[in-house]
């Protein structure tokens, strides 16, 4: 109705419309029919199909008042005015020779391109990403396709030299070939991979930057004034134009406005603000405050060199990747790395050839790819010639581990073993032989590792995953297997000491926060139990060829959840699995489970840690509220391993009022609703419980006193500091330029309409430091809401206006129709004779007045030339300032 031109059909698309069709009127009639609900359960009473859709004779006289173009895979028999073929057909895949041992995979690649060129076709090569294209195109050199060539777009691969192979990243899942040009996809040659059309990803900063958007009521600490109350959004008028401003409240009910682009000043005071005392404004005491803690971290930050200056006395073999060997087991990954797990990869590889002990943390989502990077550590490791513990928290996770790692390292001269519970006496003996002997070179295994009675020949690299289900004592036997060991750890939702140790630099971090191609966010459904709902929740999933999970939080709940679910879903098999069962019964369960015998598992919470079984798409939480926050968000991460939509259904008793932490834990969950949301679960972990033991003192005072995003910022520069200096002396303070140039500075809401993305990007927008990052940021906003008004400029302006205040030293800056007048910060210039000498040379229209303000006068009542002609003159200013004692900066 709104879009002209031809309606474009698939060849299948008739069909599917009319098996919707027939979905939809199915799901009315089992909704309209359904027997009597359970007392409790929540009414519900569906729409007619006809108030939501289309009909099928609806839909027929749409086709007929407009143009259709069918698309079909299969030519017509015959061709005429209304059909016409275009010639392509799939292009060769290199299924057989991957499979064969006798074969290798690129010799046959080589050998086909050699016959297609001879044949006078030109071949091109298309892959997914940049790193696959490299990657690639290395491989097919070292198999001696010489004239391998990465290219960065399609002209050039048009414009490409007969014999020449441009390799280019291109949106093409399977290849093709037409007459004169044969294209092979990065599926055809390498395998599987599920892959679509590359979406935009924002960088891993940028989600970890948005993930604490401001609400009304919330705490906040201004650097220079202290704890106050945030009350939301208000537009004044300053120097006669509209600009927006945070109305902050402070004790005694005193207001403090502070400007949107000066943002940076305000922090979190952190997620649990209920002992929280306000500041007075104008008062000492924030003052006097702020320092003692200074002085407190400072302290702290010192230890944590001394101890980080340890371990890098200490030193570790050199563990390289052997050339050619690693690349072709990087090929073996049946799916797409993203920016984020490359550069994961690619640090935690340089670290174990750096020859210092490795302590990393890889924290990423649930099903992010961390294993990836485990493997990748783990070939280097045992490919050198020493061994790799995998350290994990449940059998379970043992096992599928041990699995893929069997399967990853098929073929390769490496040894592996599994030791849990599972593991049976006489094998488990074996093991612990094995590895004493040197004879096992990688082991996976439940804290049954970390036993005095298991020992190592020569342990070189310690991998544990999910770090959170570990106790104390644990991780001290941890730290004792060696001082020259590397150690990788992988968690989703770190535990807040070691969030800390990680963002304050003692410890390395690698975040994968962009989510793999293809995953899409689990949809996150908070509902009264409803059993309509529940069956058709799993109803769809069973027509869909998927498995369900459905979560009990007791055991005793167990046998009358199965009795409901054969009355609700008898045409699906239930499976039963939960932590009393002896362990091989729980295995065989598991098993059949991963198989696909069951349909549906009905468990508690011991498939919270790490199981992939990526046909499993719908999840069910029975009575979420007796669950908490990480369980829940480990449990939704059981779903959405693949690329098809998930559900999750975490369901609440009809007959009782949820508590005020029940409550507040589901809210999280359903914010949470994004990829990638682990790391600000971690942090929002972090912010109500403080660090914790981070050096053997308490520290969660210091958060009370200063708020969690202060103390975090104060920490890192205080330990920058001793890491630089090693004298432990805090750098200068930051401060923040005011700014008026008299023009509308503000996001308006016709722009922008939702609040919370507003002061998401007020707060991205002032934290902008350099010009390549504000022009990047105007790129997207373009991108994302449309061309950019006048007052987003403006905004856009002052900030940039702000990094030149900075750099000439410059605390307040008011431009209006006449000119502009500078305060400088402390009355000083870095450039005193420098400064006459532009005074001078400005000849009568730069003048500084007694009270030390300087005064520049023009002509600026078109503000598009005050605009420009302002940040020139700060730009002149701030040379000056940067130049050498009595330049002008010219």
């Amino acid at each position: 109705d709104y879009v002209d031109g031809p309606v474009i059909l698939g060849a299948q698309t008739p069909d599917a419309m009319t098996d919707r069709f027939d979905q939809i009127t199915d799901y009315f009639s089992a909704r309209a029919n359904a027997p009597d609900r359970a007392e409790g359960e929540a009414p519900y009473n569906p729409l007619p199909p006809d108030a939501l859709y289309l009909g099928p004779d609806e839909w027929e006289d749409v086709r007929q008042r407009r143009t259709a173009i069918d698309f079909d895979v299969f030519e017509t028999p015959v061709s005429g005015a209304d059909s016409n073929s275009i010639g392509g057909r799939r292009a060769i895949d290199f299924a057989e020779a991957r499979s064969r041992a006798d074969t290798n995979l690129f010799d046959a690649v080589r050998t086909r391109i050699v016959n297609e060129q001879g044949e006078g076709q030109a071949i091109a090569i298309a892959c997914y990403s940049n790193g696959s294209r490299d990657r690639l195109t290395q491989l097919l050199i070292d198999h001696d396709v010489d004239r391998a060539t990465p290219v960065s777009n399609w002209d050039a691969v048009l414009s490409a030299d007969a014999d020449q192979i441009p390799v280019c990243v291109l949106p093409v899942d399977n290849g093709f070939s037409v007459p004169g040009r044969t294209i092979y996809s990065e599926q055809d040659i390498l395998g599987d991979r599920l892959v679509r059309r590359r979406r935009a990803t924002k960088p891993s900063e940028h989600l970890i930057s948005e993930m604490s958007s401001l609400s009304v009521d919330d705490i906040v600490v201004h650097a220079d004034h202290g704890i106050g109350r945030y009350d939301g959004l208000e537009t004044l008028e300053i120097g006669g134009a509209p600009h927006d401003c945070l109305r902050l409240v402070y004790a005694g009910d005193d207001k403090l406005f502070l400007p949107v682009e000066n943002l940076d000043l305000l922090s979190r005071y952190g997620s649990e603000e209920t002992g929280a005392q306000l500041d007075k404004l104008g008062n000492a005491s924030w003052q006097a405050r702020r320092a003692q803690v200074k002085n407190r971290i400072t302290e702290m930050a010192d230890k944590l060199m001394a101890l980080a200056a340890e371990r890098e006395l200490r030193h570790a073999p050199k563990l390289t990747p052997p050339a050619g060997l690693y690349e072709e087991f990087c090929a073996r990954f049946p799916f797409a790395e993203t920016e984020d797990q490359n550069r994961a990869i690619d640090d935690t590889v340089e670290s174990l050839g750096a020859g210092k002990p490795m302590d990393r943390l890889v924290c990423g989502d649930v099903g992010f790819g961390k294993t990836e990077v485990a493997l990748r550590a783990a070939f280097v490791t045992a490919l050198n010639g020493r061994q790799v513990a995998v350290v994990v928290p449940t059998t379970l996770l043992a096992r599928q581990h041990f699995q893929t790692f069997k399967a990853r390292f098929a073929g390769l001269p490496v040894k592996i073993a599994q030791l849990s519970r599972l593991t049976a006496g006489k094998e488990a003996e074996d093991v612990r032989t094995g590895l004493e002997e040197g004879q096992v070179d990688i082991v996976i295994g439940t804290h049954a590792l970390l036993s005095q009675s298991v020992a190592f020949r020569d342990l070189g690299l310690l991998v544990v995953d999910e770090e959170q289900h570990f106790g104390v004592a644990q991780k001290e036997r941890l730290k004792g297997l060696g001082s020259d060991v590397h150690v990788l750890t992988l968690t989703a939702t770190p535990i807040p000491r070691t969030l800390q140790l990680a963002l304050t630099g003692v410890r390395e971090l690698s975040l994968i926060a962009t989510p793999p191609v293809d995953r899409l966010a689990v949809r996150t459904f908070i509902l009264p139990y409803d059993g309509v709902t529940i069956r058709e929740a799993i109803m769809r999933e069973h027509f869909r060829g998927g498995q369900s999970f459905y979560v009990c939080p007791r055991l005793a709940d167990i046998e009358r959840l199965r009795e409901r679910l054969k009355d609700l879903v008898p045409e699906v098999t239930v499976g039963v699995a939960h932590g009393q069962m002896p362990a091989r019964a729980l295995e065989d369960v598991m098993t059949a489970f991963y198989d696909r015998k069951y349909e549906v598992l009905l468990c508690t919470n011991i498939v919270e840690s790490g199981l992939d079984v990526p046909s499993a798409n719908t999840i069910i939480v029975h009575r979420s509220d007796m669950f908490g926050l990480s369980q829940l968000y480990q449990l939704r991460g059981r779903v959405g391993r693949s690329k098809a939509r998930a559900y999750a259904y975490l369901t609440l008793p009809t007959d009782r009022t949820l508590s005020e932490t029940a409550r507040r834990r589901l809210d999280v969950m359903q914010t949470l609703d994004t990829l990638g949301a682990g790391f600000s679960l971690a942090s929002h972990d972090l912010d109500i419980r403080g660090a914790g033991n981070l050096l053997g003192e308490e520290q969660s005072g210091h958060i009370r006193e200063v708020g969690v995003e202060l103390y975090q910022q104060m920490l890192e520069d205080a330990v920058a500091a001793a890491r630089e200096a090693g004298s432990g002396v805090l750098p200068t303070d930051e401060w923040t330029p005011v700014i008026s140039i008299g023009a509308p500075i503000l996001i308006p809401d016709n722009y922008v309409a939702d609040l919370g993305v507003r002061l998401g990007l007020y707060r991205r927008i002032a934290s902008l430091v350099n010009p390549e990052e504000i022009e990047g940021f105007a790129a997207e906003l373009i991108d994302r809401f449309g061309p950019i008004p006048n007052e987003v400029e403006n905004l856009l302006e002052a900030i940039t206006l702000k990094g030149l205040c900075r750099d000439a030293g410059v605390e307040k800056l008011d431009a209006g129709p006449k000119g502009a007048v500078v305060t400088f910060r402390d009355n000083t210039f870095s450039n005193p004779a420098g400064l006459v000498a532009f005074i001078t040379k400005e000849s009568g229209t730069v003048k500084l007045r007694p009270d030390h303000k300087l005064v520049y006068r023009r002509d600026w009542t078109d503000p598009n030339k005050r605009s420009v002609g302002v940040r020139r003159f700060m730009r002149n200013l701030s040379a000056v300032a940067a130049a050498p004692e009595g330049a002008t900066g010219e």
